[in-house]
Order: structure tokens, then C-alpha cells, then sequence
């Protein structure tokens, strides 16, 4: 690989006698890894012949890169591809939060969704997940990821950090990935290698101070906010951090980290390198919120409640030991959406501060006495178990994943649940010999399949 001469300085003068190892190192093929997710995937999957990441145990390192597209399992979210490094988050995460109370979580750059979906995965039923891109074409495949793991308690928001302010010490955790130079992904992706250069490093390191300055507010007193990034240089690490902590009152939290994961402490954070970890290069920190206040504003849910006919139209849908945690509302759209009762004052706040944004967790459309149930949905942990479903075999799952004609044994007419390996995968409704498949369009897979 043909690295540029200012990159390499900087590599021999940080790592020094290492510095060769670590050249080498980006000339070897990237491992491929996957993330289960803990409520979905199905017992044993991945577990044999895979080894696992040390620093998360839902982590799997795959002896080879299989096409994920033809594999229904992933279509359904029983797992996300993830670069190894990355998933430290959880460490850091477990570490440095405190669990005792339901808390608020922002992913302030967040699509594609990695980090957030990891995160979905340690938040409880209480707590509440906000995540935000700027960049408005990025929050689609955000929210398709995000819909898939099955998180419901999630508001997708598509605005610029400093938008958030009237969130102030809103967030329990607040975790910016910050757009950076991208060196840690050179062997994977030769584009960045020729976007490098000094100038975009320093503008990457500005740019980040103001996103981190605009996040920093939104934590509250005794909060955390964790930074990231997938580079090497100390301009957009260490010294953010050091700049942080010096401008808007954080210290660095240390993480206890075992030796033979062989993960290298900067002092402001931690560092991985591909010559000493399987994985990419990847950095993150951990600060304390020392100081700030809370100025967030508070507000209630405006929204329009269902009435009793609408919810007894929904009731048989949800499963009836979760029915009555949540209150049911009625978008401008005629979608029903469902927000968890213990959250609606959090929901009432962030509704009011953020425009740019979802409105809860969507159950589907009423249509006369039918429910017409929402493809987001067929993802949830919250479905009846009363609701008809099929588990297709694989091959006929794809074919649903393709919107192509499959075979379906269920000879009941009306709405049927569609899964793999007791993976939901979407809707049908069945009509006599008629099945309309409800898988939206710009879901289904494109690729041919053998």
C-alpha cells in the first residue's frame, strides 16, 4: 500500500521501533466480525467454529467473509457486521455508566448504526435512546438498522449538534463518533489513503471540537460523554480530549484494561493498533461531567391519543403483559405509534427541543377494524404470540426478501408474520390464494440468488 510520506513520519515518531510491524500490518487482509444481538439471535448461532471478541462477548471473529445479503438471519437483525475495535464501546460503556436509574442516551453521529445498535443492546426497558445524523440521506439506513435490532424505545433525530441546546444537561451518556481522517480504516477502505493528507487532519480536529463543544452541554452534572474515532493522529484524539476537559469542565475516566488485550492507554484514552489487536484502528475516551446544569426544557407529549375502538383494534397485536406499558398516539399520518409510559416526560422534552425527528415507536395504521401493522413492527419483542406467523426455510425467506413469489403453508387468511428461525422478517397478508407481501420496496434485496 502506498501511504503518504507525512503519515508515515508520524507513525515512526508515535510508535517508533513498532512502527515497521505497524506498516506491515495495513498490507494484511482486515478480520471480518459480527455483533449478535442478545435477545434475537437464535441459541448456538455463530458459537461454533468462530472465536470470540475478548473485550464483548456478543462479538464473533468469522474465519471467512460470507455475503450477509443472502442470509435472512441478517435481514431480521440477529447480528450486525462490525469492525472488531469498535465494539470496545461496550467495555467503556459498562465501566463508566451508572446503571441504577433508567437513563438518557445520545449517539450524536451515529448512522450507520453500529454503535447504536451496540448500545440499544445494554439499555434497559426504561431507558430511552436518542440517536442523530446530520447528514439526511445517512439516517435512512440509521433507522432500517436500528428498526431491525428491535430497540423500541428510540427517537431518530436528522439535525445539527448545536440544535440540541434546549437539551442541556438532558443526557446520562452522550457518545459523539466523530467524523475524523479515517486512518485507522486504510487497509480497508483505499479512498481514505487518498483523502489523507495534514490540512484535512487539522480541519477534522476543528470540526470535531465544535461538535464535542455542542455535545459536552447536552450531559448531565455527573454524566458521561464518550468520544471516538477511527484514527491515529493526537490532534483529533489525545488533545480533544485534553481540550474537552480543559473548556467545558470533564475529566477523563479511567477504564481497567487486561493486559493481554494488548490495547494501548494514551493517557487521555485508549488506542488500538491492527500489528498488536485483531481489528482496525480505532481510539476512545471516556469523560466525567464535572459541572454543568440542567436547563433542558420540560414538556409534555402532544400528541392525539387513541381512542377505545383504535386500541381495541391494536390490543390483540402486543403482547398482553406489556399492553398497558405504553400509551398510544395517533400521528398527523393515521400511524399508531407506541411510546413506553415511564418515558413520556423524557419523550415530552426531547419532542419539544428537536423538530427534525421521529415521534416513537411505530405500530402501524388503523384502517377501518384493521390494524395494517407497520414493517418496523415485525422487528419488535413486543408482537402477541397470538398473531399467526410462518418460519420459512431459507430459500423461501430470500424470495420474500425479494418480493418474488414464495411458498406459504399457512392456509389462514388475513395478516401473517413472516420469520426465519423465529426471526421476523416482515408481514404478508394473505387473501385467498393472493399473498400481498408488505415488505417495503427499498428493503428488498436486489442481488441475484443462486
Amino acid at each position: 500500500m502506498q501511504l503518504p510520506e507525512a503519515f508515515i513520519a508520524s507513525i515512526k515518531e508515535k510508535l517508533g521501533n513498532e512502527s515497521e510491524a505497524f506498516l506491515a500490518s495495513l498490507d494484511e487482509n482486515a478480520p471480518t466480525s459480527i455483533r449478535l444481538n442478545s435477545i434475537k439471535s437464535p441459541p448456538g448461532f455463530f458459537d461454533t467454529d468462530t472465536e470470540v471478541i475478548p473485550w464483548n462477548t456478543e462479538g464473533r471473529y468469522l474465519k471467512e467473509r460470507p455475503v450477509f445479503t443472502l442470509d435472512p438471519l441478517f435481514h431480521g437483525g440477529a447480528y450486525y457486521v462490525q469492525e472488531a475495535s469498535s465494539m470496545f464501546l461496550k467495555h467503556v460503556f459498562n465501566e463508566t455508566v451508572n446503571r441504577y436509574d433508567p437513563i438518557y442516551v445520545l449517539d450524536m453521529c451515529a448512522a450507520p448504526g453500529g454503535k447504536s445498535t451496540l448500545m440499544a443492546d445494554l439499555l434497559g426497558e426504561d431507558d430511552l435512546l436518542v440517536v442523530n445524523d446530520v447528514i439526511r440521506t445517512r439516517v435512512t439506513v440509521l433507522k432500517e438498522n436500528l428498526q431491525k435490532w428491535g430497540f423500541e424505545n428510540i427517537i431518530f433525530c436528522n439535525q445539527d449538534p448545536e440544535t440540541f441546546a434546549d437539551l442541556e444537561g438532558f443526557f446520562d451518556v452522550v457518545l459523539v463518533d466523530a467524523p475524523c481522517s479515517g486512518e485507522g480504516l486504510f487497509r480497508k477502505d483505499k479512498g481514505a489513503v487518498n483523502e489523507w493528507s495534514t490540512d484535512n487532519v487539522k480541519l477534522c480536529s476543528l470540526r470535531q471540537q465544535r461538535v464535542l463543544s455542542a455535545a459536552g452541554l447536552l450531559v448531565k452534572p455527573g454524566g458521561v460523554l464518550i468520544y471516538a474515532t477511527c484514527t491515529y493522529n493526537t490532534l483529533e484524539n489525545d488533545n480533544n480530549v485534553d481540550w474537552m476537559c480543559r473548556t467545558l469542565e470533564f475529566e477523563k475516566i479511567d477504564v481497567p484494561v487486561p493486559a493481554e488485550w494488548h490495547i494501548h492507554d494514551t493517557t487521555k484514552g485508549y488506542q488500538f493498533y491492527p500489528h498488536k489487536t485483531k481489528g482496525e484502528g480505532f481510539y476512545i475516551s471516556a469523560m466525567r461531567q464535572k459541572g454543568n446544569q440542567q436547563k433542558y426544557v420540560k414538556a409534555r407529549v402532544k400528541l392525539q391519543n387513541l381512542s377505545y375502538k383504535q386500541r381495541d383494534i391494536i390490543e390483540p397485536w402486543i403482547k398482553a403483559d406489556v399492553f398497558d406499558d405504553f400509551d398510544y398516539f395517533l400521528k398527523n399520518d393515521g400511524a399508531v405509534i407506541a411510546l413506553r409510559k415511564s418515558l413520556l416526560a423524557a419523550y415530552g422534552s426531547v419532542f419539544k427541543a428537536i423538530f427534525k425527528r421521529s415521534s416513537g415507536f411505530e405500530i402501524g395504521v388503523v384502517k377501518g377494524q384493521d390494524l395494517v401493522p407497520g414493517h418496523a413492527f415485525a422487528f419488535s419483542n413486543l408482537i402477541n404470540e397470538n398473531v399467526v406467523f410462518e418460519n420459512l426455510d431459507k430459500e423461501n425467506a430470500l424470495r420474500f426478501l425479494k418480493k418474488e413469489a414464495f411458498t406459504l403453508q399457512t392456509q389462514t387468511d388475513g395478516w401473517i408474520h413472516i420469520r426465519h428461525q423465529n426471526i421476523g422478517l416482515g408481514f404478508v397478508k394473505k387473501i385467498g390464494e393472493r399473498v400481498n407481501n408488505y415488505l417495503p420496496t427499498e428493503w428488498r434485496i436486489r442481488m441475484e440468488i443462486e
